[in-house]
């Protein structure tokens, strides 16, 4: 791994080159492929899944399509479900913990770009050729959280364990544990607690 690819998974300054496109592309390839796939045929999925991710645990099911960037800085524990249309920009590393439910059309979005354009746009490099830099930060999902459809997680952010992510909510600041987090941006509206707990549930 050359000084470049560590700095883009540090969240420092890179320039994208042909190393990041070698995985980026792999990745691309897995997930138009996975996409390919009836969802009645595990073992075809599963070995996708298996080279397309960094880390997973047992019980991993991508209902598919999914959209990720690189795949191998994706971690995700046991039991990770995710709905239709999951996209995951992890140019720097994302962490999703156990027992962790998406609804549909969630992002985890990693990289970041100026905001003044001239340092934003292409330009010409010290090697003579065109190109820009991009940074990021790492995104980190605790245990037991369940997102509903349509949740944008920012860069850099934390979510505690135990949290619900309300439908449409763009998380741009960490979650503490135990949160239900609403809006755009995301605020914590309260702490889960006994009191949610339904009444004649099953157990």
């Amino acid at each position: 791994m050359d000084k470049n690819m560590k700095n883009m998974l540090a969240g420092k300054p890179y320039i994208p080159t042909k190393e990041q496109g070698k995985i980026s592309h792999k990745a691309h390839r897995l997930c138009q492929e996975y996409n390919a796939i009836p969802d009645t045929d595990k073992k075809a999925r599963d070995a996708i899944i298996d080279e397309l991710l960094g880390e997973h645990g047992n019980g991993t099911y991508l209902q598919g399509s999914i959209q990720i960037d690189y795949g191998v800085f994706t971690e995700v524990g046991d039991n990770f479900y995710s709905n239709f249309n999951l996209t995951i920009l992890d140019t720097c590393p994302v962490k999703i913990g156990n027992n962790v439910m998406f609804g549909p059309n969630v992002t985890l979005a990693t990289p970041l770009h100026p905001l003044l354009p001239e340092q934003r746009n292409d330009r010409i490099l010290a090697d003579g050729t065109v190109g820009h830099y991009e940074y990021g930060a790492p995104i980190t999902i605790g245990d037991n959280c369940w997102f509903a459809s349509n949740v944008t997680v920012c860069v850099g952010v934390e979510i505690g364990n135990n949290c619900v992510i309300g439908a449409g909510a763009v998380v741009t600041h960490n979650i503490p544990d135990n949160s239900l987090a609403l809006g755009v941006p995301a605020k914590v509206v309260r702490q889960l607690s006994e009191s949610d707990r339904i009444k004649n549930w099953p157990f």
